[in-house]
């Protein structure tokens, strides 16, 4: 995005430094996303002047090393965040963050690093890899159970050339926010004769950032799978949905000594899971 729509959208967006937490509250109630004159301290007229010269290129952004960022109820999380920016004179500093909302205009929530500029190393005179942190935290950060899911990715670069070229996209990627996913498994009885009915139960719940509780996830498809004693591999035998409390149960014959488990493949706001191997002893 190397033309002057670039900075004009930046422009567009100026509200608050960068540096407050989580983000301000706009006139309409609403948050407001960091913006790049505040955040570099470029002023509006320099960025002007600079979209009509060389702006930063912006490439190989990482949010939490590519991985899902998932959170429980009450521990806060701190993952890097990177990007790698080029530019004829360099890099100076650069700018990531996590927004969640319909666009810049309807933002319930903002993500902001921890440190007031990058940490950025040169791999040659034109191009730097950049690093933040960012810590976020349920029920602070996360207030809202309808947080969880797909959040947009800002990135941001200062060129060290005299015109401060700045880039800065509000919407250079995506990446989801999770609400943490826990899932129990219990065989019964054990030991059991070889032909003898088996019943295996167990529960999928996920973390609720507005009570700070774990409740039932409902109506999900869940794998009830099996491995044999001597095996490590599972194979899926059916799939059963959790009732309106998050259960699972179901039946099946005994045949051979093995693990069973039920496995979760996960959704956009819940990430997979798979609960640990309950051993049934068949004699």
């Amino acid at each position: 995005m190397r033309t002057r729509t670039t900075v004009a959208a930046v422009l567009g967006g100026l509200a608050l430094s960068a540096l407050a937490v989580p983000a301000a509250q706009a006139d309409g109630g609403g948050l407001q996303l960091p913006g790049a004159a505040e955040r570099f301290g470029v002023s509006r007229s320099v960025m002007a002047a600079a979209a009509d010269e060389e702006l930063p290129v912006v490439s190989k952004v990482t949010v939490n090393g590519g991985k899902d960022i998932v959170l429980g109820t009450t521990a806060a999380k701190t993952f890097t965040v990177s990007l790698t920016a080029s530019h004829s004179g360099g890099i100076q500093d650069a700018y990531i963050d996590l927004w969640h909302g319909k666009d810049r205009d309807h933002v319930d929530g903002v993500l902001v690093p921890n440190e007031q500029a990058a940490t950025c190393t040169a791999v040659s005179a034109t191009t730097s890899n950049c690093k933040l942190t960012i810590t976020v935290t349920p029920r602070r950060d996360l207030f809202m159970n309808t947080l969880a899911g797909t959040w947009h990715v800002t990135a941001g670069a200062l060129a060290g050339d005299e015109a401060g070229s700045v880039y800065w996209n509000n919407l250079y990627g995506t990446h989801k926010v999770q609400r943490l996913s826990k899932l129990t498994v219990n065989a019964a009885p054990e030991p059991v004769k070889k032909g003898k009915t088996i019943t295996v139960t167990g529960k999928l719940s996920r973390a609720n950032w507005e009570d700070g509780k774990y409740h039932g996830y409902t109506g999900q498809p869940v794998k009830l799978q099996f491995r044999k004693k001597d095996s490590d591999t599972y194979s899926t035998l059916k799939t059963v949905k959790t009732d309106s409390t998050g259960n699972l149960k179901t039946t099946l014959k005994a045949t051979v000594d093995g693990y069973f488990r039920w496995s979760f493949a996960g959704t956009t706001s819940t990430p997979a899971v798979n609960a640990t191997g309950d051993f049934v002893d068949v004699r």
